[in-house]
């Protein structure tokens, strides 16, 4: 009987132990490295469109063929011009090509202040490039800071280097907290070839 209730009693320190941050931290080599829970809540700021809002930014990409070109970032501004959040970057240009070839998404790499970026915030908002078809990248209404966004109007940006000096830059106003819209961007070229303007496009916006 003794040694039945000693069984017992080990069983149940083990249990107690056993919680799900304990059996979350056995995964990693150093505990502290376990993802935690975050009590905090995001609060909204005054005006900010519900959590389950979306915009979604649409278009087609065609690869193009030999090098400085398929390049392109999406992202969010104000209307006073401040960046809100990048929602894609290819990473040749994110990770450092920028600094080799300083035509390669330049509007973007000056907005997002991408120099001032560390390695963790460029892998956040970077990928390889797709292999194209249908994409769409969307924007849940928060900041770069996680803050929501207040209520209003924003622009939405597509930039693509479609080779060399030759880029698109494609932009739409929008109403956050508005539902219901889709609005086709307009696209400004530049540079004199146009042989690569099909890389990206047409680019819409629902919200």
């Amino acid at each position: 009987m003794k040694k039945y209730v000693k069984v017992m009693m080990i069983a149940g320190a083990v249990l107690a132990v056993c919680t799900p941050q304990f059996l979350s931290a056995l995964k990693f080599k150093n505990p502290s490295d376990a993802p935690r829970e975050n009590p905090s809540v995001l609060a909204q700021s005054p005006g900010a469109p519900d959590s389950g809002d979306m915009v979604v930014v649409s278009f087609t990409y065609t690869p193009q063929k030999g090098f400085a070109s398929n390049q392109f970032a999406v992202w969010i501004e104000d209307m006073r011009g401040r960046h809100v959040r990048t929602l894609f970057a290819t990473r040749f240009t994110a990770a450092g090509g920028w600094q080799r070839r300083e035509l390669s998404l330049a509007q973007w790499v000056k907005q997002s202040n991408l120099k001032d970026m560390n390695r963790q915030q460029v892998d956040a908002i970077s990928g390889p490039t797709p292999r194209g078809g249908a994409l769409r990248y969307t924007w849940n209404g928060l900041d770069t800071s996680g803050a929501a966004a207040p209520a209003g109007e924003y622009r939405v940006f597509v930039e693509a280097t479609l080779r060399n000096e030759n880029q698109a830059l494609y932009s739409a106003v929008i109403r956050l907290g508005q539902r219901g819209q889709t609005v086709t961007a307009q696209v400004k070229y530049a540079g004199t070839s146009a042989a690569e303007r099909g890389m990206i496009g047409p680019v819409t916006v629902s919200y």
